[in-house]
Formats: structure tokens, C-alpha cells, sequence
């Protein structure tokens, strides 16, 4: 309401607001002689909402991004005016926070892609077109198999396999992202429990799924969660879930609070991509985790590239005194595995063990010994100084 009363202020009295859902309002301006009229009354309205809302004594930002289309002899259609807005605003979008386009005919067939596989991703879990892959997570030393990451596909019925690459940002920005996490914990935990049952070498295995942004500060979570672990019947304490340190911090003093919330429930927490988010020392020392995973690109650098190295061996010690277990990502040389193992880095989990596997393939795995030491005789040793 407050959003809408400041877009108002914006405009003629001659000219129409409008909500069309969510968080999306159209603005029709008419008698528009040029293109910078419109552009005047966007960057009105994106100065309007840059200033901080009040909302029970605290201060609430947000970020707009506007789409421009002027009719014209191709757009006289009302319906085709507005999806033109509709793409001019999301190249806005891919442009960047509080920012405006006109519509491009240029660009129309790369955005039209974009909604058609937005619209395809939201049928993806009725339609079953979803899989999950589990990566595993060895120790170190052994080769044993101590954990597995699941990851999930898309099996676009066009496209074929997809990576999550393709379509997670498109779910993230769409809201897609909270019902495809769901199906992600809950199918996660109904696979890797069956197995345990079935396997009892397997009983010890901890299960690893990432938490989007948009999930982990989603109110339902905790309730959520705590229904899947009740119905699935799995164990709390073989799950481990992993958000990026980007995501912790975009809200320190909340992210505790989330945090400790799933800690009663009696699930291992993890930061992600360790190393990337800058974070602030004193708040990891007040986050209760249990684990740090490395970030690949600083793993895939430490035999190459001293700063690289010294920053790996550094986490590594820090997580050691603070009692936390290390997990490295991106492992694919055995160069890099004699590095980690020489500082101790327990953990591990990439190429060089076992790429992504389909569930099938995992149980195989599991039945043969669970363990996937690369075949050489040895890794090379490392004086560490």
C-alpha cells in the first residue's frame, strides 16, 4: 500500500496505477508524446521507492525494476503493449537493482525464452520432470564414502537434463525456487532414509541439501522442515543443511535466529561457499554451525597460487579452533587432495572421487564398500612449511 501511494505521487492525474499481483504494478500513462516522458516518471518513481519504508518502527528497502513499452502500429493490442513492459522489465532486472528499460524487439525472443522456461519450471514438480543427483562426501584419509550432497535436475521435456544452473536463478527470481526446495528436502530425505534402512553400513551417512535465499527466510521454513522429518521419519541428526555465506549475512542478526530455530530441531547446519561472502568473523563465531565448506575457487588454485593456498590452509586452522568440520569442494587433482590432507581438511567431496550420480548409481556404489579412493597407489606428499 505504502509502494503504491508513493507511485501515484508520481504521476498525472490523467494516468492509471494498477496492481496487477504480488509485488507487480503497471502504470499507464496516456497522451505520451516521446519515450522521455516515460523515462522521467520511471526514474520518479525508482527515486520514490529507493527511500526506506517504515514499517513498525524499522526501516524496510526495496529495489525496482521497471519495463517501458510505448505503443506503436506493431503494439496496439493491449495485451501485447503489456508483455512488451513485461520483458523490457525483465532485461531491467538483468541489468540490475532500480533500473528501467525500453523494450527492445531485439531482445524480445531471448526474454520470451526466459518466461517460457518460467512457466515450464512452475509445472516441473506436478509433472514429475524433476531428479534429484548425490555427490559424494569422502573422507579424506580412507576414501570412505561419510555423506552425500543432493543436487537437483531438470528433466525439461525439450531440453532435455538441465543443470541447475539454467533454471535456479529463474526459480530464485520467480518464487519458483520455495516449492522445488521442498520437493528437494523431502525427496532427499525419503532416498538417503531407504537406503540406511537397506544398507546399515549406510545408517552413518549425513545428508547435505542446500537452502536458496528465498527459502531460507521463508517464515514456513522450520514448521516445514519439521513436517518432512516427521513424516519421512529421518533422522534430524543425519541432515545437514547449507546455505552460502552470501545468504548469512544478508541479514546477520535474523540468520542467527533462523539458525538457532533449526539447531533445536536437531539438524547440522553448514556455510557454503566459505570464503566468497566476506563475512564478518565475530557473527561466523556467533552462527551455530557445524561446518565450513571451501569454496572451489580457492581449491582449485592451491597448488597453483600461494595467496590461494595460504587463504585454504588459514580456514582450515580457523575452523579446527573453533571446532568446526571442514568440508573442501571442487577437488579434482590429486595435487590439491595431498594439499588438503597434509592441513588436515578431513572432507572432501568433487571430480576426483565421484561426479553427481543418479540415485541408482549411488546405491551401486554403496553395495560395492562405499569407498572411492582414486585408483592410485598414493597421493603425492607435501612438505607443508
Amino acid at each position: 500500500r505504502l509502494a503504491a501511494q508513493r507511485i501515484q505521487a508520481c504521476v498525472r492525474p490523467s494516468d492509471t496505477v494498477a496492481r496487477l499481483g504480488g509485488d507487480e504494478f503497471t502504470v499507464l500513462l496516456d497522451d505520451v508524446s516521446h519515450a522521455s516522458v516515460a523515462t522521467a516518471v520511471a526514474e520518479r518513481i525508482i527515486d520514490a521507492l529507493a527511500s526506506p519504508f517504515t514499517i513498525k518502527g524499522a526501516e524496510v528497502f526495496t529495489g525496482t525494476s521497471i519495463g517501458i513499452a510505448m505503443s506503436s502500429d506493431q503494439l496496439r493490442d493491449p495485451h501485447a503493449l503489456l508483455q512488451a513492459a513485461d520483458i523490457a522489465m525483465y532485461q531491467a532486472k538483468s541489468s540490475g537493482r532500480s533500473r528501467y528499460a525500453l523494450f527492445d524487439p531485439a531482445l524480445s525472443v531471448e526474454v520470451q525464452q526466459r518466461l517460457e522456461l518460467e512457466t515450464a519450471l512452475r509445472h516441473a514438480t506436478e509433472r514429475d520432470e524433476l531428479r534429484l543427483h548425490y555427490q559424494p562426501i569422502v573422507d579424506l584419509q580412507s576414501g570412505a564414502i561419510v555423506g552425500v550432497e543432493a543436487l537437483v535436475r531438470w528433466r525439461h521435456p525439450e531440453h532435455g537434463l538441465l543443470s541447475p544452473a539454467t533454471f535456479v536463478p529463474v526459480a530464485e527470481e520467480s518464487g519458483a525456487i520455495l516449492e522445488i526446495g521442498r520437493w528437494v528436502l523431502r525427496r532427499a530425505c525419503e532416498d538417503v532414509g531407504r537406503w540406511q534402512r537397506k544398507h546399515p553400513d549406510a545408517a552413518a551417512l549425513v545428508l547435505c541439501v542446500n537452502l536458496s535465499a528465498r527459502q531460507f527466510q521463508s517464515p514456513g521454513l522450520v514448521d516445514e522442515l519439521s513436517q518432512i522429518l516427521r513424516e519421512t521419519g529421518f533422522a534430524a541428526d543425519r541432515l545437514k543443511l547449507e546455505i552460502t555465506e552470501s545468504v548469512a549475512m544478508h541479514d546477520a542478526e535474523t540468520t542467527i535466529v533462523t539458525l538457532h530455530a533449526l539447531r533445536e530441531l536437531g539438524v547440522q547446519l553448514a556455510i557454503d561457499d566459505f570464503g566468497t561472502g566476506y563475512s564478518s568473523l565475530a557473527y561466523l563465531r556467533r552462527f551455530p554451525i557445524n561446518t565450513v565448506k571451501i569454496d572451489r575457487s580457492f581449491v582449485s588454485n592451491v597448488t597453483s597460487d600461494p595467496n590461494d593456498a595460504a587463504i585454504t590452509a588459514a580456514i582450515i586452522a580457523m575452523a579446527q579452533r573453533l571446532h568446526l568440520r571442514v568440508v573442501a569442494e571442487g577437488i579434482e587433482m590429486r595435487e590439491q587432495w595431498a594439499f588438503l590432507r597434509a592441513h588436515q581438511c578431513l572432507e572432501g567431496q568433487g571430480y576426483l572421487f565421484s561426479p553427481p550420480l543418479a540415485a541408482d548409481d549411488l546405491v551401486a556404489l554403496l553395495e560395492q564398500g562405499g569407498c572411492i579412493v582414486p585408483h592410485v597407489a598414493r597421493a603425492p606428499d607435501l612438505t607443508v612449511a
